[in-house]
């Protein structure tokens, strides 16, 4: 995968599970295309680590076919800055991927769009995202009632506190294994340990599994080894966000998908830079090729001596002197 915030991602408006179709690429452009397309969101798309993965091809392979495959409209490299709302800023490129091959004219609208863009809410790694909570206010109290003179009104018995989801999973676990019925005091005793799982991404049914599985046949002491395991298998702390508030995008630059030169200093041709695609052996200017009917020439099955070079002045003299004309 690559690091937070890069790696591929799909343009948003194809079926997922679409069959792909490759069949205007060449063979191994083509089998590349379809590696790729298999491969998660937020994977790596360099070509060296598409090289390290595929079981076939080589670095410059897949260097060659993977400029072939941005030139024929399925992919572009776009760098991004991110402005989020705490004033802090940084650059993220993304590579996007579309099964169908779109038009340069598609690309530029995509990537025109992406400006100015809202991405708080995207839960994809390396964006900034804020959680919302609702605003704390004071708790409501009804009025008392006053008294009558000299009569003593009965204090109200206090409401027990309502069990914690942690201390209700350590409870239920004598209905999930009879060899784990824990008492109440111990239930209260090992709620914090089940509280610090749930605060780390644990569901209850994690902690379930990992007080359950593997038991031996016999547990004399179900308070003992519930705490061994909460303490042996504790899970890691979840790593804090760095960036907090709503960020968004504030400016976007094409970037060459092979050399990752940008727009900012050199020209950028159908998602590659003119030197790159003079390296894959692809027309400088973008445009597509022309067909070999189009190209001059010959024609096939000529006049004898069609494709030799002839001085019509010469050719006119000889044709007149032929008919008595001169």
């Amino acid at each position: 995968m690559a690091k937070s915030g890069y790696g591929k991602r799909s343009v948003g408006d194809e079926d997922p599970h679409a069959d792909p179709e490759f069949a205007h690429l060449r063979p191994r452009d083509a089998e590349i295309a379809v590696f790729i397309d298999h491969l998660e969101d937020g994977h790596a798309m360099g070509y060296k680590v598409l090289a390290a993965e595929h079981p076939q091809h080589g670095q410059q392979a897949c260097r060659t076919s993977l400029g072939r495959i941005i030139d024929a409209g399925h992919l572009r490299w776009i760098r991004e800055h991110i402005t989020v709302e705490d004033n802090s800023m940084r650059w993220v490129t993304r590579t996007y991927w579309s099964r169908i091959p779109r038009s340069p004219e598609w690309w530029a609208k995509f990537t025109r769009e992406r400006h100015g863009r809202d991405v708080t809410a995207d839960h994809r790694p390396g964006l900034a995202r804020t959680e919302e909570t609702a605003p704390e206010t004071e708790p409501e109290t009804e009025p008392g009632i006053e008294s009558e003179p000299g009569i003593e009104s009965e204090p109200e018995p206090e409401p027990e506190p309502a069990p914690s989801d942690a201390y209700r999973t350590l409870a239920g676990l004598r209905d999930v294994d009879p060899r784990m019925p824990l008492s109440e005091a111990e239930c209260r005793l090992l709620e914090p340990l089940a509280g610090d799982w749930l605060s780390r991404g644990a569901t209850p049914d994690d902690i379930t599994r990992a007080l359950t599985d593997g038991l031996p046949p016999e547990v004399t002491n179900p308070g003992g080894l519930a705490r061994n395991r909460l303490e042996s298998k504790m899970p890691p702390k979840k790593a804090k966000d760095r960036q907090k508030g709503r960020a968004r995008v504030t400016r976007v630059i094409l970037v060459c998908g092979t050399c990752d030169a940008d727009e900012r200093t050199v020209e950028i041709v159908n998602g590659l830079c003119r030197e790159c695609r003079e390296e894959f052996g692809l027309d400088p200017s973008g445009r597509p090729p022309v067909p070999a009917t189009f190209l001059p020439g010959p024609r096939p099955g000529g006049l004898p001596g069609a494709d030799e070079v002839v001085d019509v002045t010469d050719r006119v003299d000889a044709l007149r002197r032929a008919a008595g004309l001169r």
